[in-house]
C-alpha cells in the first residue's frame, strides 16, 4: 500500500494533479457485482463524478484483474488514470493491460492450486496447525479478547460485518492476532458472543 501512495504522489507531482481523497480497499474486483462488493470504490466513483475528477489508481491490477469490470468503468463509470501507464492512455491500451491482468490473475490461481494438490501429496497437512494445544490457547485467547471488546462489537451490531470491520479499523482496535479487522473476523467474533 505504501508504494502504491508513493507512486500515486509522484505521479502527482509530476502530471500537477492534486489528491483530493484517497480510498483504500482490499476487496477483490472480480465477477459482475465486483462494485457492489467494493464500498470504498463506489465512494472514489461518487467523489470523482461529484469533483469532475478521474480516480486515480497506481496500477490497473490493484483496480481490477477482470476485464468486464473494466470495460464497464470505462464506459458507464467515471474515468480513471492508471499512474504506471501514464496520463493520456488510450483506451485500446486500457483493454489490452486489462486482459493481461486477467490472464494473470487466472494464472496465479492455477499456480496456488497446483501448488497446494503438490504439498498436500506430499503430506503436508494444510490449514490451521492440528496440534490441540495450540489450538486450544489461541481459541481461549480469541474469547478472551472478544470478551474484553464485547460492548463495542454489540454497539457496531446493526452494522454489516464489513463496516463493522472497518469501525473497527478507524477505531484503531486490533484482532486477538493483533491484526486489522476483516468481515470475517467480525463475523467470528459475533460468534463468540
Amino acid at each position: 500500500m505504501a508504494a502504491q501512495k508513493a507512486a500515486l504522489a509522484r505521479f502527482c507531482e509530476v502530471e500537477g494533479f492534486e489528491i483530493v481523497a484517497e480510498h483504500t480497499e482490499v476487496e477483490t474486483g472480480k465477477g459482475h457485482d465486483a462494485l457492489d462488493r467494493r464500498p470504498q470504490l463506489a465512494a472514489a466513483i461518487k467523489a470523482a463524478r461529484k469533483a469532475k475528477a478521474p480516480v486515480l489508481v497506481a496500477k490497473l491490477d490493484r483496480l481490477s484483474r477482470d476485464v468486464h469490470f473494466i470495460s464497464g468503468l470505462m464506459v458507464h463509470k467515471a474515468p480513471f488514470i492508471v499512474a504506471e501507464l501514464g496520463r493520456d492512455t488510450d483506451p485500446f491500451t486500457l483493454h489490452i493491460y486489462a486482459a493481461l491482468a486477467e490472464k494473470e490473475r487466472r494464472m496465479i490461481s492455477e499456480r496456488t492450486r497446483a501448488g497446494l494438490a503438490a504439498a498436500k501429496e506430499r503430506g503436508v497437512v494444510l490449514g490451521s496447525p492440528a496440534l490441540p494445544a495450540i489450538n486450544e490457547r489461541r481459541q481461549a485467547a480469541a474469547q478472551e479478547h472478544v470478551d474484553a471488546i464485547k460492548a463495542v462489537l454489540l454497539e457496531l451490531a446493526n452494522l454489516s460485518t464489513r463496516d463493522a470491520a472497518a469501525e473497527l479499523n478507524r477505531r484503531g482496535l486490533k484482532t486477538s492476532t493483533g491484526a486489522a479487522w476483516s468481515a470475517m473476523a467480525v463475523l467470528q467474533a459475533r460468534k463468540r458472543i
